[in-house]
C-alpha cells in the first residue's frame, strides 16, 4: 500500500484515540482459526487506555459464548456483553417490536437456541406463523421454502425479515458460501414480498444497541472491519469514523471503485495501526 495508492482514495492513518472501538471479527481479529497480527497487542493496548471495545458480527450460526471461547483461545480476554452477533440482535428487536409474535426460523442452533431461551414461540405451521426469518442456514431445503411461501404468500399473513444481508460468508484461501441473502432472495422471488428488517450490519439495529449500552457519543466511536458494504456502511449510516482492514474481504481496488462518500475514514493494512505512534498528539 504506497503513499500514493493511499492519497488517491482519500485516506490517512488514524492521528488520535476514540473512547470506543466497535471490531468485525473474522478477516479483522482473525482469520479463520488464526489470530491477525497485531491484533492481541492492539486490543491490550486500547484497553489499558481505557478505550472500550466490543466486538460485533453478523454471524448468526455462532452464539455469543461460543465467540468468547474462540477469542480466549486466541489468546484474547473477553466479557459476555463485549460480544454482540446478529443472535442477540434478532432476539432483541423481536422481544422490543413483535414479542407475541409467532416466528419461523430459518435459522440454524444458534438462533433457534436463544429464540427459545427468551420465550419467543416458534411455528412451521403456515398458518401460524407471523414472522419468518431468513438467516444463514446450511440446511435451507425446498420444504423450508414451502412453508415460508405458504405464510407469505398463500396466506399473506406473515412478514419477511433477515439476521444479516451479507451476499456470501469468505473463508480463507478465497472459498466461500452462500450467506443469509441467498436465502431472502430464494423468498422475495417466490413470493413477491421484501424483507421489512435487518437485525446485522450495515443496518441501525446493531450500532443503536451497541452505542445504548455503552452510553458513548457517536463522534468518539470508531467502527474497525474489513468489508465496506457492511461494517464501513455502518459505521458511515451512523456517522461514526470507520476503518477498513485489509485482512479480510475488501481491498484497495474495491476502495478505489466506492463512491467517496462510502469509503471508509482510515485504510489500515494491519490492525494495530490503529495505536497512535507515539510522536503524534493524541486526543482522548
Amino acid at each position: 500500500m504506497t503513499n500514493a495508492t493511499l492519497e488517491a482514495v482519500s485516506v490517512q492513518l488514524p492521528s488520535q484515540f476514540y473512547d470506543a472501538y466497535l471490531f468485525d471479527l473474522d478477516g479483522t481479529i482473525y482469520l479463520g482459526s488464526e489470530l491477525l497480527p497485531g491484533a492481541k497487542r492492539m486490543i491490550e493496548a486500547l484497553r489499558a487506555r481505557g478505550a472500550k471495545t466490543v466486538f460485533l458480527s453478523n454471524n448468526p450460526t455462532r452464539s455469543p459464548e461460543m465467540y468468547i471461547k474462540k477469542l480466549t483461545g486466541l489468546g484474547i480476554e473477553v466479557k459476555r456483553e463485549e460480544i454482540l452477533n446478529t443472535v442477540i440482535t434478532t432476539v432483541l428487536w423481536l422481544k422490543q417490536n413483535h414479542p407475541d409474535a409467532v416466528v419461523f426460523p430459518i435459522a440454524e442452533e444458534p438462533l433457534v437456541s436463544a429464540l427459545a431461551e427468551a420465550g419467543i414461540r416458534m411455528s412451521e405451521e403456515p398458518s401460524e406463523i407471523d414472522i419468518v426469518i431468513a438467516s444463514y442456514d446450511r440446511g435451507f431445503n425446498y420444504r423450508k421454502l414451502q412453508i415460508a411461501f405458504d405464510a407469505i404468500w398463500q396466506l399473506g399473513r406473515a412478514q419477511l425479515i433477515t439476521t444479516n444481508p451479507d451476499r456470501y460468508c469468505p473463508f480463507p484461501g478465497g472459498r466461500g458460501e452462500p450467506d443469509a441473502a441467498a436465502i431472502v432472495a430464494a423468498i422475495e422471488a417466490s413470493t413477491g414480498t421484501r424483507c421489512i428488517a435487518n437485525m446485522g450490519k450495515p443496518d441501525s439495529t446493531m450500532v443503536q444497541t451497541v452505542l445504548n449500552e455503552l452510553g458513548v457519543e457517536v463522534s468518539r466511536t470508531i467502527m474497525v472491519g474489513d468489508r465496506i458494504e457492511t461494517d464501513i456502511r455502518m459505521a458511515i449510516n451512523a456517522g461514526m469514523a470507520s476503518a477498513l482492514v485489509l485482512t479480510g474481504d475488501s481491498q484497495l481496488a474495491d476502495v478505489e471503485k466506492t463512491l467517496p462518500e462510502f469509503r471508509p475514514t482510515f485504510i489500515l493494512s494491519q490492525i494495530d495501526q490503529l495505536l497512535v505512534p507515539s510522536n503524534t498528539q493524541q486526543n482522548g
